[in-house]
């Protein structure tokens, strides 16, 4: 039997690439109900804004978190990768 498309070998790295370190500027004083939205972050308050850090563990994460931030109404300041991937292009 002949395959009807070509088989390759697929890139074993795309689903174990370890996740990276984010950290997240956020405009105001976040209550314990706003942050019960990040459970894998540490919050810390900075100078008037909350400053979410973590990790996330691939794209689809990052946007989540994006996601929470829109819907709650949150203002976002600043969204730093670091870690280990920090070099790719998100």
């Amino acid at each position: 039997m002949v395959a009807a498309h070509w088989v390759r070998r697929q890139n074993h790295r795309v689903a174990t690439q370890p996740g990276c370190q984010y950290t997240i500027r956020i405009r105001g004083r976040l209550g314990a109900t706003a942050l019960s939205a990040f459970p894998t972050m540490v919050s810390e308050v900075c100078d008037g804004e909350t400053v979410l850090t973590g990790l996330l563990v691939d794209r689809s994460a990052v946007y989540g978190v994006l996601a929470q931030l829109e819907t709650l109404g949150l203002d976002l300041i600043e969204l730093r990768r670091g870690g280990p991937s920090a070099a790719r292009e998100l």
